[in-house]
């Protein structure tokens, strides 16, 4: 999860740079296509290839809808708002997904863990804003933030989803057909606007950027979160959403696009302790879904 949650850390600065290149969807739906294409020759080598039935696919498919929510705000967005507010929103993911564990999974969360959930939204957003109370206090949400928000509300039951409908199958499977059945979904999304792309008119870093989000951001990525959220829980996993902001000022500086300063520093510990306090237990074992 340590690996996965630096990879998505990474798709904000390419998303926000590429966004403005392509239609949000066009740019998902090759996104998810590249990733599964570059995945089924591993599964087929692996485990052989063989169509599952409907209610899997169906169960593959509710999975990949939440990606693919998440992913299309995230473009969407980025067109309209800044990368300094939907790294604000994001920081409710942790809390969004483990009211949905509560619910769906009947994952109990005692008053500590709360408090942590709390704390680490808190110190997440202290670092978005690099410790500056006006920065917060300047914040405007426009469309752009909602559209977002909503991707992240989304996102939150992906974690359940996955833990409440893995059947035991090897998990490089699930990720193929997850990435396979949210290319369908894309491709009934996105058709009108596949149609009239002009495909010569696209920047070619434009295409770099999609085959880095194709390999690290998408296939890597969700492979690591299915593989995790199996064995840790979603809470666990979503917990590890509250680095993504510290990740992502460190790669923007590295880059020299942010000057650093020490008053991120506090929020930096609020958020990075509230991770380890939530990697303990949540309470009830919750079943293994098989």
């Amino acid at each position: 999860m340590m690996i996965a949650t630096f990879i998505v850390a990474t798709s904000f600065p390419v998303g926000a740079a590429i966004a403005p290149g392509l239609d949000a969807l066009v740019l998902t739906f090759l996104r998810f296509l590249l990733a599964a294409a570059l995945f089924l020759p591993i599964v087929i080598f692996r485990y052989g290839f063989s169509l599952p039935g409907l209610r899997d696919l169906l169960r593959y498919a509710v999975i990949s809808a939440c990606m693919v929510g998440f992913f299309w705000s995230m473009f969407e967005a980025l067109q309209i708002t800044t990368a300094l507010n939907t790294g604000a929103l994001f920081t409710f993911i942790p809390g969004i997904s483990a009211l949905v564990a509560a619910v769906l999974l009947k994952d109990r969360l005692n008053r500590g863990k709360l408090i942590a959930l709390v704390l680490g939204s808190i110190g997440a957003m202290w670092v978005v804003f690099r410790g500056d109370p006006d920065r917060l206090l300047a914040l405007e949400l426009n469309r752009g933030d909602l559209i977002f928000f909503a991707g992240c509300v989304v996102f939150g039951f992906y974690p359940s989803l996955v833990k409440l409908f893995h059947r035991g199958e090897p998990m490089p499977v699930m990720t193929f057909w997850t990435l396979a059945t949210g290319s369908v979904w894309l491709l009934l999304l996105s058709g009108s606007e596949l149609a009239s792309t002009d495909w010569s008119a696209i920047r070619p870093e434009v295409y770099l950027g999609i085959v880095y989000l194709a390999i690290f951001s998408t296939l890597i990525t969700f492979f690591l979160t299915q593989y995790s959220t199996v064995r840790l829980g979603p809470t666990k996993v979503m917990a590890y959403s509250y680095m993504n902001p510290v990740l992502v000022l460190a790669i923007t500086w590295a880059i020299g696009q942010a000057p650093a300063s020490l008053m991120v520093l506090p929020g930096a510990v609020i958020a990075l302790g509230a991770m380890v306090v939530l990697q303990g237990k949540t309470g009830p074992h919750v079943r293994q879904a098989g």
